[in-house]
């Protein structure tokens, strides 16, 4: 089974004139790999997964999982507001060399507690990769209850832990109560990573490590070996970043900061914009301040 610890990046998905720009999807994951971070998590909300092509889709997946090399896990994302789509998907990304997937609750039609566990209970059926739920109320517009939660933990092994980005530090806590040792709790907000992993999170499936990977490594490892005082620092050095990263809908502005370190365009795909002009010399001022621009 696979261990989740530590730092993932959602990894975004970069175009050029329109067409995912594999070339530099390779430059990501090489950048990634040479952060430290614990894995890849492709295709996710900050890959823009909804609006890739069936073929666009796979044809991402295949380069990380290619240019990884095996060195950490790829875990896409394979959720849609479908069912049946969303089990068609899991049975195609668990035959192309992936560690895991990541599927997040059905958005837009707002399913009930009940309709969210029948959900993922086909899901978890149709693979033997473990499964991470993502709980985020406020792109799905439902939130996934940690009762929800737990009682899918306990009917599927292979439902293996959950990014949870409700922005609850209660919600976190009840998850975190209910839990057994093998389930992990992964923080799905950048800056609420350390205040989670704090109450006994694992670690973070990041926005910020797109930009910031060595980084945000390094404030998870601190805090896991006991330095408090040290991953407090790094937080607080981050905190700034952070909260430009998401001056406007990601991965919008974190595709503008991978551009300024030379990995991707900054090109998002309609309805996504690029990054207003207003916002792009506070966000550059805030990657200078936290030292990973010149």
């Amino acid at each position: 089974m696979l261990k989740l610890k530590g730092v993932y990046t959602a990894i975004v998905t970069p175009f050029r004139q329109g067409k995912p720009d594999l070339a530099a999807l390779k430059r990501i994951v090489r950048f990634q790999l040479d952060g430290g971070v614990a894995g890849l998590v492709p295709c996710g909300s900050t890959g823009e997964a909804a609006t890739l092509a069936p073929e666009e889709y796979l044809a991402v997946i295949k380069t990380v999982v290619a240019a990884a090399k095996g060195k950490v896990p790829v875990i896409p994302g394979v959720g849609t507001n479908s069912t049946e789509k969303s089990v068609e998907m899991v049975r195609k990304v668990s035959a192309l060399g992936v560690d895991g997937l990541l599927a997040i609750v059905p958005y837009y039609n707002k399913p009930t507690q009940e309709g969210m566990t029948a959900h993922f209970s086909q899901l978890a059926r149709a693979t033997r990769l473990p499964v991470i739920l993502y709980n985020i109320p406020g792109r799905t517009g439902v939130n996934m209850l940690p009762a929800t939660a737990l009682g899918l933990r306990a009917k599927f092994s292979n439902i293996a832990g959950i990014k949870e980005a409700s922005g609850s530090l209660d919600q976190v806590s009840e998850l975190l109560a209910g839990a057994d040792g093998d389930f992990a709790v992964l923080s799905g907000d950048d800056s609420l990573t350390l205040p989670m992993m704090a109450a006994g999170a694992r670690g973070v499936i990041s926005v910020a490590a797109n930009v910031a990977p060595a980084q945000t490594v390094r404030m998870c490892e601190l805090f896991m070996r006991g330095d408090v005082a040290g991953a407090a620092a790094l937080h607080r050095m981050l905190f700034p970043l952070v909260k430009a990263l998401f001056c406007e809908t990601n991965p919008i502005p974190v595709k503008y900061a991978a551009s300024l370190l030379g990995l991707c365009s900054p090109e998002p795909r309609l309805p996504l914009l690029p990054l207003s002009a207003a916002r792009r010399a506070p966000l550059k001022a805030a990657m200078i301040k936290a030292g990973i621009l010149d």
